[in-house]
This record gives structure tokens, C-alpha cells and sequence, in this order.
């Protein structure tokens, strides 16, 4: 291992500083999240940041990336289930539990980290806009599975359903960072879960 390099500053580890810089543009958004705020949570000074980052828009792009890589793991393992009913609903209701932990900001990052940024920003908002429309990807595809093997109804749209559940979902992120507990949002869940008719059959006209 060779020798630091003279006036390098204090190592530290990145992933840590990536997860308290998540939980700055978590609660204020990518333009309300100022330098000092980023870097008094992340424990180092701008410079290290510059240094190790380059900018306050990599920063976010890679705090981004490191929460969206767990989120969307957590969402594939849910999406596991044996029937699409069942993959829904843990789908949803693990989204639900996410929403209202307590180890972070209620909520999530992907809506209130930059939904609406200003034009010079856009860049932001599109870069969230994929980390939603990957999850979106997932369950389209677990959706999809289930049509051929027959385990959803005749007829059923599986993109149009994907995107149903992913607007629940992010429903629920607003409502979580408004103050709407666990139990809300797994009642919510529940009234859902009445609502679709996902046994394999022939589709019911409305």
C-alpha cells in the first residue's frame, strides 16, 4: 500500500458520506440541499467534496444511484412470489413499510429529490425519472411472466398494470412524507388488494 499523499485530506468512507448526503437531498431536494448542509452531515469539508466528487450534481447523481441500486433489489426480491397477486402485494407492501421506516426521511428520495427542478436542473429530474421508470421495468416484466404462464387474467395489461401499482406506490411516497403512518398506508394496501382481481380466468367486463 504506498504512502498518502502529502496534504490529502483525512480519508473517509465513501459510502457512508454518499448515505448522509441521500438523507440531505431526501429532506430539503436536490436545490433546496445547500453545500454547507451537504457537507456539515457528510463530516467533511467543500474541498474534499470537489476533490472526491467534482460536483455538487455528481454527488447527488452517485448518492442517487447507491440508494436507487437498494431500492430496486428490494423491489425485485419482492416481486418473487409464486403469483402475481402475491408479488403485488408485497410489492406494495413493502414499499409501504419502506415509506414510513425509521432509519430515514419519510417518503422517497426519487419523488422528493427533484420531482420539479428548474430548467438548469433538468438533468435531475430526468436522472430520477429513470430510477422510477427501472422500477416500473421490474414489475412490468414479473407482470408480463405471469401473463404467459397464465396467471393473470385474459386481457389484463400487464405494462397498464405495472403502472398502476408504481402510481399507488409513489402515491404513497407523498402521503408518507406528509405525515400518513405504516398503518395508512398498509390500509391503503388492503383496499387495493380488494380492488384487483388478479385470479387467472377469463377478464370481466366492467
Amino acid at each position: 500500500m504506498g504512502t498518502p499523499t502529502p496534504g490529502r485530506p483525512r480519508a473517509f468512507d465513501e459510502q457512508t458520506v454518499l448515505d448522509r448526503a441521500a438523507e440531505v437531498f431526501w429532506r430539503h431536494g436536490y436545490e433546496g440541499a445547500s453545500l454547507s448542509s451537504l457537507t456539515s452531515a457528510m463530516g467533511i469539508n467543500r474541498p474534499s467534496l470537489y476533490a472526491t466528487f467534482g460536483s455538487k450534481e455528481e454527488l447527488f447523481r452517485r448518492a442517487f444511484a447507491r440508494y436507487h441500486e437498494t431500492n430496486l433489489a428490494n423491489a425485485r426480491a419482492a416481486l418473487q412470489q409464486p403469483t402475481a397477486y402475491a408479488a403485488v402485494e408485497s410489492f406494495l407492501r413493502a414499499s409501504a413499510d419502506g415509506l414510513t421506516a425509521d432509519d430515514h426521511p419519510a417518503g422517497c428520495l426519487s419523488i422528493q429529490g427533484g420531482l420539479s427542478c428548474s430548467p438548469e436542473n433538468t438533468r435531475i429530474s430526468e436522472m430520477l425519472a429513470a430510477g422510477r421508470a427501472a422500477t416500473e421495468t421490474a414489475l412490468e416484466e414479473r407482470l408480463s411472466r405471469a401473463a404467459k404462464e397464465g396467471d393473470l387474467p385474459e386481457g389484463v395489461d400487464s405494462r397498464a398494470l405495472a403502472r398502476f401499482v408504481m402510481a399507488l406506490s409513489e402515491g404513497h411516497a407523498v402521503h408518507a412524507a406528509a405525515g400518513a403512518s405504516r398503518e395508512d398506508l398498509q390500509a391503503s394496501v388492503d383496499v387495493a388488494m380488494r380492488v384487483l382481481d388478479l385470479a387467472p380466468g377469463p377478464a370481466t367486463s366492467a
